[in-house]
């Protein structure tokens, strides 16, 4: 596309990329503004830290689309920068508006992708993307994000119009993304009178706050001229000088959700066909409210209000595969802006949905993972603030997580968190520390207590070779099982029984008194019983526990305490 003398910067990777950084600057300025007017559809304080969290899921997304084109000796396009962004919002979106805002960057992205990013590209995106997220929501309502997203579009067809043929690209893509975040402030302003909630807080809705800062971002990306305005959030306020302005007296106590609805918010993303997805809404929709499922390809964001979590998983699993499954409970108190703290929590992190129902069942907040996809430090900060805690263990498991996790703690700790950060290397560890934590002994007791627990369990994990490597047992080939103790290949085998009970043998053959093992979703059925057995014959008087890992885990994990 050649660069027109008004056109600052033209719309391609390098402006997805800029856009990405500034949103997420945005975001980041105005996340407690907009927590703090979070009324609807629960006011549960938290949309501005979700939104944050989304972008930066997308942000991180986009830098790894970059780095790669560069190890190839590449350079990223228009599609293959948005498309990354949307990828990445999806994975990582975070509560109602959240994934909402996935949905419309997908939206865009189905436009932009096959474009030059020209300014009649952008008015298309834009429109997909507000059409796209109406689709996504099981029973639109007007005065909120969606609202602000249809009024964005509607200025940028405006500001695109009058352009006819090839001289469309003459209306630069600037004027049209500024066009459309003044449409989208100008409907932001209109909400307290389109939604009740909003109007007896006095406040303006807080996705659609979300959704200005995000536009606002990429017309600084494609102007140049980067503006930190905040957001308005009162309907009947000048532009506030500064980002501290507080919002209206009463906002909280008049603009709560409804006291009597559900109970639990469910997130997870899930493996599923177009069909099994249409299924799942209906079922859901039967559950609870606030439904929103975003996604396509295969690969879905369901966001569900219930008051049977559990149903909502099941119906996922019979959809498909969920993961990365996150509970959040309501309650009474936690609906207000100053939810009811509880003296210690444990917030673990947990490769699959068996695991993480095992550390829910233990009273721990699980943080639910699949390999290759890591939690970033902001999404362990958010939940350490979602288990309302004066005192928080944090259970990382994965040895690859240690600075991740001391930088979520460090954050939580500036919160006014007490945060203890154990060293866990593996879930069988966490399982471990989980079974001695103790809330009504000292927080150095404790911490003791569970690092002492998590330090004594050797950990063993099998896995199968994805292709063939040199391995400090020796060469392996594509389909051999690996044996790992303690993260080092000790056993190469070609059957998963026969491989875990010679990594048992080695393990046990330095003592123990308990055995965990962890199966995986496609462990062979017999396997638990087959290794019980062998451990109850070949070592006298160690004992043996069997949890479900579920999808995702790996074959086999195995802890010796």
């Amino acid at each position: 596309m050649t660069q027109e003398d008004d056109v600052p910067y033209p719309l391609d990777a390098a402006a997805v990329r800029s856009w990405c950084g500034l949103a997420l600057e945005a975001l980041g300025r105005e996340r407690e503004r907009i927590d703090a007017i979070n009324v609807y559809p629960v006011a549960d304080g938290d949309t501005g830290t979700n939104l944050y969290l989304t972008l930066e899921s997308a942000a991180r997304a986009v830098e790894a689309a970059f780095d790669g084109h560069t190890s190839a000796g590449t350079a990223p396009c228009l599609a293959d920068a948005i498309g990354a962004m949307a990828h990445g919002a999806l994975i990582g979106a975070r509560g109602n508006s959240g994934t909402i805002v996935a949905q419309l960057l997908r939206g865009m992205t189905e436009v932009l992708a096959a474009t030059d990013g020209s300014a009649d590209a952008l008015r298309r995106a834009l429109r997909r993307a507000a059409a796209a997220t109406y689709e996504a929501v099981a029973h639109p309502v007007e005065g909120t994000v969606l609202t602000v997203a249809t009024a964005a579009a509607d200025a940028a067809e405006r500001a695109a119009a009058g352009a006819a043929g090839a001289a469309e690209v003459a209306r630069a893509a600037h004027e049209v993304a500024r066009a459309a975040h003044e449409g989208a402030r100008t409907a932001l302003q209109a909400t307290p009178g389109q939604l009740a909630v909003l109007g007896r807080a006095g406040v303006v809705d807080a996705g659609g706050c979300g959704l200005v800062a995000l536009l606002g971002a990429l017309a600084d990306a494609l102007s140049g001229e980067v503006s930190v305005t905040p957001v308005a959030v009162r309907a009947d306020a000048p532009l506030p000088e500064a980002a501290g302005c507080e919002v209206a007296d009463g906002a909280a106590a008049d603009g709560r959700g409804d006291p009597e609805g559900p109970a639990f918010e469910v997130i997870y993303l899930l493996e599923a066909g177009d069909a099994a997805v249409a299924r799942l809404r209906t079922r859901l929709d039967g559950l609870g409210d606030s439904l929103v499922v975003v996604g396509g390809d295969g690969l879905w964001n369901v966001h569900v209000h219930v008051d049977d979590a559990g149903a909502a998983v099941e119906a996922g699993i019979e959809a498909g595969r969920p993961y990365r499954v996150r509970i959040t409970h309501f309650g009474g108190a936690s609906r207000t802006k100053e939810p009811a703290m509880t003296a210690r929590a444990v917030v673990a992190v947990v490769p699959g949905a068996g695991l993480a129902g095992l550390c829910a069942e233990a009273g721990a907040m699980p943080v639910a993972v699949r390999p290759g996809e890591p939690p970033a430090s902001g999404e362990l900060v958010q939940a350490i603030r979602q288990a309302h805690a004066r005192e928080v263990m944090l259970l990382p498991n994965d040895p690859d997580l240690r600075h991740t996790a001391a930088a979520a703690a460090e954050q939580a700790r500036t919160e006014g968190v007490r945060v203890a950060l154990i060293p866990t290397r593996a879930a069988v560890q966490g399982i471990a520390a989980l079974a001695v934590h103790e809330p009504g002994r000292s927080f150095d007791e404790d911490v003791v207590a569970m690092t002492a627990a998590a330090g004594a369990t050797r950990y063993a994990e099998l896995a199968v070779a994805e292709r063939q490597s040199w391995t400090m047992a020796g060469v392996c080939q594509a389909g051999d099982v690996l044996g790992l103790i303690d993260g080092d290949v000790v056993v190469i085998g070609s059957d998963l029984t026969r491989t875990a009970m010679t990594v048992l043998d080695r393990m046990l053959s330095a003592g123990g008194e308990m055995v965990t093992l962890v199966l995986g979703a496609d462990a062979p059925g017999a396997l638990a019983e087959r290794l019980e057995r062998h451990v109850r014959e070949r070592h006298l008087a160690v004992d043996t526990v069997v949890y479900e890992g579920g999808q995702h885990a790996a074959p086999l994990l195995i802890g010796v305490e």
